[in-house]
C-alpha cells in the first residue's frame, strides 16, 4: 500500500489576503508543493497559531523546522532557498537595491494605500478611507510613470518585487480606486498575470457599498 507524504511546506493564510497571495503565487511559480491552511480570525487568536506568529498575522510559512512570518521575508527566503537561477531575487548590487526599494513600497505605500482602502471598503475600520485613497493615488501615479518606459519594476525580467506589489494593485478597485487613469500599471498587471503558474489575485464576493 503506497502513501503520499505531506508536503514539507505549509502556508497559513486566507484566499482574500494579498499578503497571502504573494506567497502562494510565488510557491506556484517555483513549482513547490505545499499545504494551504486557511487561517481565519479564530485560528489566528489560538495559542497554536500565536506560537507561530505572536502578532497573530498572516501569512506564516512553515518549511521543515523553519517558521517564518511576513510575506516579504517569505518571498526573499523562497527565492534564495529554492530559485537556482537566482533571477527572482538578484544579488548584483544595483538590481538587488532596486528589488529592495520595491519591496519597501509593497510594505509601506501599497499597504497603507490600496491595501488599506480595500480593507476599509470591504470590512470596515477606524482609519480614514480618504487618506488611504490619497496614498493609493500617489503610489499608483508613481508606478505608472515608472512603468511607462519599462516592463517590470526592478529589472529587465520579473522579480519578487513584481510579485510583492501585484495583489493589492490588481484589487485596488475593491477599495474604490479605479485603475483607468494608469495605463502603464494596467499593462504591467497583464504581464504579471501572464507569468506561468501564477494564479491571479481572487476577487472578493463581498458586496461593496455604492
Amino acid at each position: 500500500m503506497s502513501t503520499t507524504a505531506e508536503p514539507a511546506i505549509t502556508l497559513y493564510g486566507t484566499p482574500l489576503s494579498g499578503h497571502s497571495h504573494r506567497v502562494e503565487a510565488f510557491l506556484n511559480i517555483l513549482g513547490l508543493p505545499y499545504r494551504f491552511v486557511e487561517a481565519g480570525a479564530e485560528l489566528r487568536r489560538s495559542e497554536s497559531f500565536l506560537a507561530l506568529n505572536p502578532f497573530g498575522q498572516i501569512p506564516v510559512l512553515v518549511d521543515g523546522d523553519l517558521v517564518l512570518p511576513d510575506s516579504v521575508a517569505i518571498l526573499v527566503y523562497l527565492a534564495d532557498r529554492y530559485d537556482a537561477s537566482g533571477l527572482w531575487n538578484p544579488k548584483a548590487p544595483e538590481e538587488a537595491a532596486r528589488v529592495q526599494r520595491w519591496l519597501s513600497v509593497a510594505a509601506g505605500d501599497l499597504r497603507f494605500g490600496p491595501a488599506l482602502a480595500r480593507i476599509l471598503t470591504l470590512w470596515g475600520g477606524a482609519a480614514s478611507l480618504t487618506d488611504a485613497q490619497a496614498v493609493a493615488g500617489r503610489v499608483l501615479r508613481f508606478m505608472d510613470s515608472h512603468l511607462a518606459s519599462r516592463d517590470w519594476l526592478a529589472a529587465e525580467r520579473p522579480t519578487i518585487a513584481d510579485i510583492a506589489c501585484y495583489a493589492y494593485v490588481a484589487r485596488a478597485p475593491e477599495g474604490r480606486i479605479p485603475l483607468d487613469p494608469y495605463p502603464a500599471v494596467r499593462r504591467w498587471l497583464e504581464r504579471v498575470e501572464a507569468i506561468p503558474a501564477l494564479t491571479p489575485m481572487a476577487q472578493s464576493a463581498i458586496p461593496q457599498p455604492a
